[in-house]
């Protein structure tokens, strides 16, 4: 790995900006020393980090890569070069493929897929359920000798609640996390957005917050009655959040995720019927969305996370009821946060910080990264007032089903380190 000094970048950790910007010097995938002046040694490439801001790699805990089975949709080399290109320098991929990632045969081969594939650290959640069909417990101990990261069904319920007893039980004597994508199918049926009033006005079928709310309980009831460590994944809604902090107070090991999205939209944009902000769980009201920042800023969401879920665009082209859910999210992700959440005052760099480089690293049992003397080189830096406005051109992911493009974005991301690895989007 070639060394590589940084001049003058600001550097960034979970107390927000430093003071004064700073030399960074990094070798063999590590960061040698920060200082004032620093000289660069023969050899070294040398950037100007004038500017910008340094900070420490994000890890998004909720991707959905499409390979193994819709590598038309996303493979892991594209997956991960989006992720990349939007400042995430790991990944957690859901298992939903096809077929699914059920079993430590699959665990491992998709652990060697990323080896040869990803531009970024890629790690696997594997199912909880075989086939991802709700009726039988999946390969759990085997996945776990292969060191699965996370247990879930995403993007379905488990709708057994005898079922996900056991398969909780099981984990919890395998020290796996579960994660929830918590929904009721009796109540969802055939929901397009949000159940309320803009459903209404538009004509669409909707989806009631009471739907995620009742599941998240069952599912922290299920988690108290067995032990079982629980992530309650991309909650949308102010009364699910409650119930995610009451668990909290009352001592269960009992974390949470809220996308991006949620913090950014509400069930207004969909008055145009346009795909790209069909997502599940729906975007709720403004309420919910404001309910959602302020847990992000006092902790109770412990994560931030992109929930990319790409897909084709002859797919997202179809009427609203029809196209599937979901959202291109990996691009451009600390070019949104900058522009939509930090400079509109919603959330500070602390907070981005810690919810979206530190806890997804605690909560998976990972090594920290920082900007620190000693630390892995697992860094960006970016450029927080150059402007860029997105088009489809400018992505890697094979997903251009983002509500972004055509908008203006405060923000770019000039180089990415994985582990010292150079990336240059300059």
């Amino acid at each position: 790995m070639p060394t590589t000094l940084i001049k003058n970048a600001t550097l960034v950790d979970v107390n927000g900006l430093a003071e004064s910007p700073s030399d960074v010097l990094i070798s063999e995938g590590m960061i040698r020393k920060i200082g004032v002046g620093l000289v660069s040694p023969d050899g070294a490439t040398e950037i100007d980090g004038s500017g910008c801001l340094l900070l420490p790699g994000l890890f998004d805990m909720n991707v959905h890569l499409r390979e193994p089975g819709r590598e038309d949709k996303e493979s892991i080399a594209t997956g991960s070069a989006a992720a990349a290109h939007g400042g995430v320098t790991g990944i957690l991929a859901m298992p939903n493929t096809d077929p699914p990632i059920d079993t430590g045969g699959m665990v491992q081969s998709v652990r060697d897929l990323a080896s040869k594939k990803s531009s970024v650290q890629l790690l696997t959640a594997g199912c909880l359920t075989k086939g991802r069909e709700g009726k039988q417990m999946a390969a759990i101990a085997a996945m776990a000798e292969e060191g699965v990261y996370l247990l879930t069904d995403d993007p379905s319920p488990v709708a057994d609640p005898q079922l996900l007893r056991r398969c909780m039980e099981y984990a919890r004597q395998f020290n796996v996390r579960v994660a929830s994508h918590c929904s009721t199918a009796a109540l969802v049926k055939d929901g397009a957005m949000n159940e309320g009033p803009m459903a209404y006005q538009l004509g669409l079928p909707g989806m009631p917050a009471m739907a995620e709310e009742l599941a998240i309980f069952r599912d922290i009831e299920l988690a108290r009655l067995t032990g079982c460590k629980l992530h309650i994944q991309h909650v949308s809604t102010v009364r699910g959040l409650d119930l995610i902090r009451q668990a909290k107070t009352d001592g269960l090991d009992v974390t949470c995720e809220v996308a991006l999205h949620h913090l950014i939209f509400t069930d207004e944009a969909v008055v145009g019927y346009d795909t790209r902000f069909k997502m599940d769980p729906p975007l709720r009201t403004a309420v919910d969305r404001q309910a959602l920042i302020a847990g992000v800023v006092d902790g109770s969401v412990d994560v931030l996370v992109s929930d990319h879920a790409p897909h084709t665009d002859f797919e997202k082209s179809a009427d609203f009821n029809s196209a599937p859910f979901g959202v291109s999210a990996l691009d451009f992700v600390l070019p949104v946060v900058n522009d939509r959440l930090i400079t509109t005052g919603s959330l500070s760099w602390g907070a981005v910080i810690r919810s979206y480089v530190n806890r997804p690293r605690e909560i998976l049992g990972l090594e920290p990264v920082s900007v620190s003397e000693g630390s892995k080189a697992d860094l960006v830096l970016f450029d927080p007032n150059a402007r860029q406005t997105v088009s489809i051109e400018d992505f890697c992911s094979l997903g251009h089903n983002s509500p972004f493009i055509g908008e203006s974005l405060q923000g770019t991301v000039r180089y990415v380190f994985v582990v010292g690895r150079m990336i240059n989007f300059a």
